[in-house]
């Protein structure tokens, strides 16, 4: 439809739709992406690009934290959404259906280890919630911890295990009994731990909180320390799962296979919000003897178990892991270069396949960078809890050109704000 429309009326239309924003959405939400360059307002999908209305393309690597992983309007996956509305509704959430069977077994299958028992939701948030209370439920254990600076979605149980105050202050007191500790740093989850600890959960890269990478040994650290004292382990794979990192999960690494495993995001494949909670069987009894205790109206329905199939599928079929993993090297060849070039604005940069954070040299060249990135077609925003961070998460179908234009966005970028001048490192 934009493409019959004159330039005049697209400019038009994407006025209207940001003034309508601003008015009835969230006017902040609209000054903020205004000064980072990113007032855009989405219309052609395709691959790992997107075009504003008015025309301009862009590669997209904010993919809302990874829920792009298999890219935008993917045609195998609309096929599949469109056959299931030929058959199916949301179903019932309460009643048994092939579809929800189907997606479960297929997640026991390619899921670590003996992970086989699966809870579904509609959101990351809502997964990790059901994580959370499972633990407590089947330990009949109170303590919770997880990591300063982590991110486990908005939600009552999950909200409490965010590690960063910003997010919990407004809202007053939280869900008691959890504790927040540093990343990576086993001695303190050690200290953390007693008697009355249920759960430790982690993100195996944090996310939000700037791209920071679990080692080896702090994972199978975690996994040893929660054997020996009778505490479960939680890992959150909502951004990392599904072939982000270069392995179908990020866990894949390390061995380390979790007690429960949330997933979200990438599973609905952009088309249809879906979310999962596996793991293990004997944590089934706590489920069994307690059936009711979580509902989701929307959770797992009928279609979107039918999206998820075909989502894993194409993963599976076209080795997305691979490909994620192939393509993160090839950045880090450019990543390598702009480290060199520009010293004064990229201090580090941190990389799993593809979830990567560029470290710059002070808080302000986050925001600097959004900009200049959207004026050369990119759309990337820095993290929340470090806004000297810039998170690049691009589709995993991404390809070799568009890498180097991303790069090459990159380096122009740098090379402007390099000509600016207002450089201060920490």
């Amino acid at each position: 439809m934009a493409a019959q429309l004159t330039k005049g009326q697209r400019d038009e239309i994407k006025k209207q739709a940001l003034d309508d924003f601003s008015r009835y959405v969230n006017p902040q939400k609209a000054r903020v992406l205004k000064n980072a360059g990113l007032d855009i307002i989405e219309g052609k999908r395709e691959g790992a690009a997107v075009w504003d209305i008015t025309g301009k393309k862009y590669i997209d690597c904010i993919t809302s934290a990874g829920s792009f992983n298999v890219g935008r309007r993917n045609p195998e996956i609309i096929d599949a959404l469109k056959k299931a509305l030929d058959e199916y509704d949301l179903g019932v959430f309460l009643l048994c259906s092939k579809p929800k069977a189907d997606l479960a077994k297929r997640l026991a299958e390619i899921t670590p280890g003996d992970l086989q028992y699966v809870m579904y939701g509609s959101g990351g948030g809502e997964a990790n919630d059901f994580a959370i209370k499972l633990a407590r439920g089947y330990t009949m254990k109170n303590d919770v911890i997880s990591t300063l600076k982590a991110y486990h979605g908005h939600t009552g149980f999950s909200l409490a295990a965010i590690g960063r105050d910003e997010y919990r202050k407004p809202f007053g007191s939280m869900v008691p009994g959890y504790k927040h500790v540093p990343y990576n740093n086993l001695a303190a989850m050690e200290e953390a731990v007693t008697e009355d600890t249920a759960a430790i959960i982690i993100e195996l890269v944090q996310g939000e909180g700037g791209i920071h990478l679990a080692t080896d040994d702090y994972v199978k650290g975690l996994r040893k320390l929660c054997d020996d004292h009778e505490v479960l382990l939680i890992f959150d794979e909502i951004q990392t799962g599904f072939g982000r990192t270069g392995k179908m999960f990020c866990c894949d690494y390390s061995g380390v296979v979790p007690d429960i495993l949330t997933i979200a995001k990438s599973l609905g494949g952009a088309l249809y919000p879906i979310s999962a909670t596996v793991y293990r069987e004997e944590l089934g009894d706590f489920v069994m003897t307690h059936a009711f205790t979580h509902l989701s109206t929307f959770g797992g329905s009928d279609i979107g178990c039918m999206v998820g199939l075909a989502v894993i599928d194409f993963i599976v079929k076209n080795k997305l892991p691979e490909h994620a993993a192939k393509m993160g090297e090839r950045f880090q060849k450019g990543f390598d270069e702009l480290l060199t070039r520009y010293p004064e604005l990229l201090m580090e940069v941190r990389r799993k396949g593809l979830m990567m954070g560029l470290q710059y040299t002070n808080d302000s060249i986050g925001p600097r960078m959004s900009y200049q990135l959207a004026q050369n077609g990119v759309m990337a925003i820095y993290t929340g809890n470090e806004p000297s961070v810039m998170r690049l998460m691009p589709s995993l179908v991404i390809q070799e050109d568009e890498v180097d234009f991303v790069v090459d966005a990159l380096d122009k970028s740098m090379s402007e704000i390099m000509k600016q001048g207002g450089i201060e490192k920490y």
